[in-house]
């Protein structure tokens, strides 16, 4: 309860409500799933929560996946996607499941925002063992191959200096064209990302496959990098 009292007061914009929501969105993206964690995490009362959590449900800024379990809504990837009618992502609709259904593994877009990257599409593995990054998702810029990505024709010294990658690292992006990542960003998960560019050549978005490491191998590059390219190129030209 202290801990949130101090961040209460800490970021209070003297609107009670909207402090509270914010606080139940920072904690579902810090990984609070079940309402109780959701108590536990903002130490709000469970009533309070779960009256919080169903409005921004409503608000579609909260989703519960088929077990109940509470995750970041699609409207925040909409937010931080583009506007509506964005043919950026009214494509990806399209070019996600085809990655998916070429590589065997789910298939995601990301943009930056700031210090994060937000997951604005994604296209899942139906059954099976995957890597499942729900649309509306904030991973951090300091690790995973669509971060080596963002940052290689952007690069930001202040981000390298905590990330799991290095300058070096991102020469390489750039000059062979794709990242890929083992357990940088997680344990046993390994991806494989490209550029997406606009029409003046600068970098929008990243593109991406991703999945357990048993099944992509230390070397995820060379069995998805061809797929993956093949991807960026088909979102570039929108």
């Amino acid at each position: 309860m202290l801990r949130w009292q101090y961040h209460f007061v800490e970021h209070s914009s003297g609107v009670g409500v909207l402090d509270k929501s914010v606080l139940v969105l920072e904690a579902v993206e810090g990984g609070a799933s079940t309402l109780a964690a959701l108590t536990e995490r903002t130490g709000l009362s469970r009533a309070t929560v779960h009256r919080l959590a169903v409005a921004l449900e409503v608000h579609r800024l909260l989703a519960r996946d088929r077990d109940g379990r509470w995750r970041l809504g699609p409207r925040l990837a909409e937010l931080a996607g583009g506007p509506a009618g964005d043919v950026l992502l009214e494509r990806a609709a399209t070019v996600l499941p085809r990655l998916r259904d070429v590589t065997g593994e789910s298939a995601q877009l990301y943009r930056r925002q700031g210090d994060r990257r937000v997951c604005v599409a994604a296209a899942e593995r139906g059954s099976g063992l995957r890597d499942t990054v729900p649309v509306g998702t904030a991973l951090p810029m300091s690790a995973g191959s669509a971060a080596q990505v963002l940052l290689a024709w952007n690069p930001d010294d202040s981000l390298l200096d905590t990330a799991a990658f290095t300058a070096r690292t991102l020469a390489e992006v750039r000059r062979r064209g794709w990242a890929h990542s083992v357990a940088e960003r997680e344990s046993g998960v390994a991806s494989v990302s490209a550029p997406v560019r606009g029409h003046d050549g600068r970098v929008l978005a990243a593109v991406s496959v991703s999945g357990p490491l048993e099944r992509l191998t230390r070397s995820p590059g060379r069995l998805h990098a061809e797929a993956v390219c093949a991807a960026a190129i088909e979102l570039t030209r929108v």
